[in-house]
Parts: structure tokens; sequence; C-alpha cells
């Protein structure tokens, strides 16, 4: 039930809203964009980081809850494992079952590998299932992949990784197409063309969806693809460890089984890591979107044998996190509600920064409202601010959000609030892991045989993502990795399996004067009773 203060400030969003209709707030100028971010962008807060004393990005800051698993001892000794009697025998191994493995499983199966798929979960259990908004590909008359690379380079800070988003954005046609053939219900109109919307920092309508669970979409059109060719897929066996060669190549994995705790190993020639997000660390306490499952698994396994990351200091904060009620705190409002009209409000019914800036901006927005500017709502333990969906059907008629937001309607329905009739209370969520493994236009990485796709990359999106261009990077670079991956497994000959690179590394953070008696990787969360959030 709203509070007497929630109730009182909503007046004063229905008292303003026909007067905002036609005025939409200025975007911000460059400077005044990163003044904000350096003042209230949680990146920016020099307490939740911790420089790294080992490992390839030895001086280097990241999240002070990652660095703790990044210089954690391995949940196993290397001497513990018996590496030559193998379980699974393949040419491409696959960590992780979202939409990037998913799609590297499909695309070296195509390309006449023998696969192995394994996760920790259940194939599909991760952050695509999650995604909402759309993705973002230029395959309309009036925009080109161009256009598409300017914005995604604006909107990153003009630190992408040039090679890799390049090849993002000419992808991006071909990877809709590979979609819509596959199976995929996007939106269409009556003539059967693709419907396309605006997202922050867009200058162009290319985002494509199906309605407001577009990742839950494409997920199920790949699982069953994956099904259907057959694949070998192993649910609940997280990889703890990979492993390498004599010579220093990626060749498997040692598994863990959950059910038992057996540890078994699997010899892959090559080997795609695909494991995802972070956001179940909660960097600085916030909430996150993500899914159970997302701890960064990848980074640790790829760190400890010497693949290099980029940009692991920076960190998507969507800012439409739910703020309120409990039951659902933290989970994702797609951006595509700001696309559709709707605006942020303060307690004082103000509309303080256009609706589409990019989710850095619009995120520091949000956290400045609540703290120095005082003109939040107060909101279970923290303070939020509105976003007024009845204006969605004010400006498009009635019908548009059960429309084109039916999995909004039905989230805030089940607590009796109704997006059609009363604006809905927000704030930023951990939503994304903008940094992760560096690779190459290959998705390759420094290491010979090892691949990384999905959100476990980093460089592609630079330091900040825009809405739409990671359930692009997910098929562009997942279908790269399969090809890639396959192609080179017909090439390599493996040496002698070994889990050296334990010891070495162990060796490293002695010499660091760092003991610790945490694991990793971390694998799950724990949540214990009380535990504050923001």
């Amino acid at each position: 039930m709203l509070t007497a203060e929630m109730l009182k400030s909503m007046a004063n969003v229905e008292k303003t809203r026909s007067a905002r209709m036609n005025v939409t707030p200025a975007r911000m100028s460059a400077e005044e964009k990163d003044t904000l971010l350096q003042e209230y962008h949680p990146d920016y807060r020099q307490s939740g980081f911790t420089v790294l004393s080992v490992g390839p990005n030895k001086g280097s800051k990241v999240p002070t809850e990652l660095a703790e698993l990044l210089q954690a001892n391995s949940r196993i000794k290397s001497d513990e494992i018996d590496l030559d009697r193998i379980d699974y025998d393949v040419d491409v191994l696959i960590i992780g079952g979202g939409g990037a493995g998913t799609s590297a499983a499909i695309e070296a199966d195509k390309a006449g590998a023998k696969v192995l798929l394994v996760t920790k979960l259940k194939m599909g259990e991760a952050n695509t299932m999650m995604a909402e908004g759309g993705i973002q590909a230029a395959d309309k008359e009036n925009d080109s992949p161009a256009i598409h690379y300017l914005d995604a380079l604006g909107g990153g800070h003009y630190s992408n990784k040039p090679e890799l988003l390049k090849r993002l954005v000419h992808d991006g046609p071909l990877a809709i197409k590979w979609l819509n053939d596959l199976g995929v219900m996007f939106d269409k109109d009556e003539k059967g063309v693709m419907v396309t919307t605006h997202g922050g920092g867009t200058s162009r309508k290319r985002m494509h969806a199906a309605a407001d669970y577009t990742g839950a979409e494409i997920m199920r059109v790949l699982r069953d693809e994956a099904v259907n060719r057959g694949i070998t897929t192993i649910d609940y066996a997280p990889a703890i460890e990979l492993i390498l060669d004599e010579n220093g190549k990626a060749a498997g994995a040692v598994l863990m089984n959950y059910d038992t705790g057996e540890y078994l190993v699997a010899k892959g020639k090559t080997v795609i890591i695909a494991t995802g997000g972070a956001g179940r660390l909660h960097y600085q306490g916030f909430p996150t979107s993500n899914h159970y499952g997302a701890t960064a698994d990848g980074l640790v396994l790829g760190y400890r044998v010497g693949a290099e990351l980029i940009y692991a200091d920076a960190i998507q904060y969507h800012p439409t996190g739910v703020a309120y009620p409990a039951q659902i705190f933290g989970a994702l409002v797609t951006e595509k509600v700001r696309s559709l009209g709707a605006m942020l409000i303060n307690s004082e019914g103000e509309a303080f920064m256009h609706p589409l800036e990019t989710r850095d901006v619009a995120a520091a927005s949000i956290i400045r409202e609540c703290t120095t500017r005082g003109k939040g709502v107060p909101a279970l333990d923290g303070s939020a601010v509105w976003l007024d969906t009845p204006m969605i059907e004010m400006i498009h008629g009635a019908g548009t959000i059960e429309k084109r937001l039916p999995g909004m309607l039905r989230m805030y329905g089940k607590f009796g609030i109704d997006l059609r009739k009363e604006p809905i209370l927000v704030y930023p969520t951990l939503h994304y892991q903008n940094g992760g493994i560096l690779i190459n236009e290959q998705a390759g990485t420094k290491i010979e045989n090892l691949f990384v796709a999905g959100e476990a990359v980093g460089g592609i999106h630079g330091t900040n993502r825009l809405m739409g261009n990671s359930l692009l990077d997910i098929i562009v670079f997942g279908r790269i990795a399969g090809k890639s991956a396959a192609q080179k497994s017909k090439e390599t000959q493996l040496g002698k399996l070994t889990l050296s690179h334990i010891d070495k590394f162990q060796a490293e953070l002695a010499a660091a004067g760092i003991h610790t008696d945490k694991v990793s990787p971390l694998l799950l969360p724990t949540y214990t009773h009380g535990r504050k959030v923001r």
C-alpha cells in the first residue's frame, strides 16, 4: 500500500501531467553530463574500488567485490584432479547457456564441430531471458551501420574498441535476419515490416522488439534450435577452473556436479566463456536486475589463466529499477517505457531530465535528485523518483501499454498497481557489466584457443552501453565465437593437460602478501536475513 507521502507526491505528478505533455526538458550539454557523472555516478566513487595486486591487470582498479574474487583461491588444488580420467572429450566446450553461449553452440554445431555446452543453472537461465526492451540494428532506409556506430561510440564515451564496435554494427542487420529466420516473433506492422523505436542515446529508431519480453523470446528460439540440433547440454554443472595444455592453450575445464559435488573433466580443443554478468555481487550495495547466477564466474576463470580484462571498473546502473513494492525491488523497468514517452518526475511533479538521455546520465540524474536536491520520494529504505507511465496512453492512445508493455503491466498488476492509471517509483539498479575479458574481432583472447562472448566480454560498448546493444552483441559475437572456435578446433592438437596455472597464481598471491580464505568462482550469491541493499 502506498504511503501518505507517496500519495501526496503522486498528486503533484498528476497535477503537472497535462502541462508536461508538450514540453520535453532539453538535453544536457557534454560539459553538463561530464560534471554530473563525476559527482553522482557510482563508477566515480573511489571508495567502491580496489587496485589489483596480481594478475594481468595488476595496478588497475576494479569493484572491491570483484577484486576479492579475482584475488581469491581456487576451489581446487592442482593435484587433486585426475586429468587422465576424461569424462567429456569434444571439439568446442562452451561454458554458459544464455544467448551468447547458445548462439555459439548453434554455429559451432553447424560448422561440424562436436559441441558440449555446460551451464551452472539450466540452459536459458541467464540475463538474456530478463532483457525486455529490444535489440538494436540499423536495417531501415534512413539508418546505416555507420550512424549506429557513431551513436554507440558517443554513448560509450568514445572508449569502445573500434574494431569490435565496427563488427557489432556491421553484423547487426544480419543478426536480426538470422533471428527472424529462426522464428523470433518480432513486432511487425500490418504489412509485415518490423516496428522499431528509439532508445536512449540513439538518433534513429532501430530498436526491434517482441513486446517487452524480447530477450525471453530470443532465448526461446535459440534454446529450441539447440535442442532440435541435438547439441549436448549439461545443466547444473558449473565450470570451476579452466584447463590448459602444456603449451598454454585452453584445453577444457573442471566441472562440478551440483547434485553430488563430484568433479568432472571436460576436455575441449577450444573453449568459449559465455558466463554473463556480475550483478549478484551487488557492487556498492545496489540492488540488481540480474538473474541469480550472475556472479562474474567467467572473469575469474579467464583472469586466473592470464586473460586480460578491460574496463572492469565500468558498471551500468540501469536508471529505472523497481523501487517499490518490495517484492520486486531492483527488477528492471525497461527503457522502452521511456522510449514510448513516460517521463522521469521528482517528488514535486517536475520533469528533471530529458527522458532519453543515456543510461549513465539518467542514473546519475536520479541519484542527484534523491540526494543533493532532496526531491526524491521516500520508498522502502531509500528514496526514488516517479516514472510517469500514464503519459504513454495519453500520447499513443488507449491500449498501448497492454500491447507494447504486457510484461510490465502484469508484473505491477500483481501488486495492485495499474501502469495505465498511476506512475511507478524507480531508482537505479545494477544492470550490466560494461567491462570484461578483452577479445579480438574473432572473439579470441591472448590465451590461445580461449574465446569469449556475451556480457563476459569487455571493450565492445566502451564504458557505457546503449539500450539494445547487449542483445545484439550476444548474437553477433556469440555466432562469431562459435564459428571461430569450430574452425580453430580443426587445426588443434592438444598437448598434456595441466592445472599448473593454479599453483602459479597461488604463488603470485603469496608474493603480493595476499592471504585470504575466499575461494572463487563464487557460483551463487549468499543472502542472509536482514541484509540491506542500497
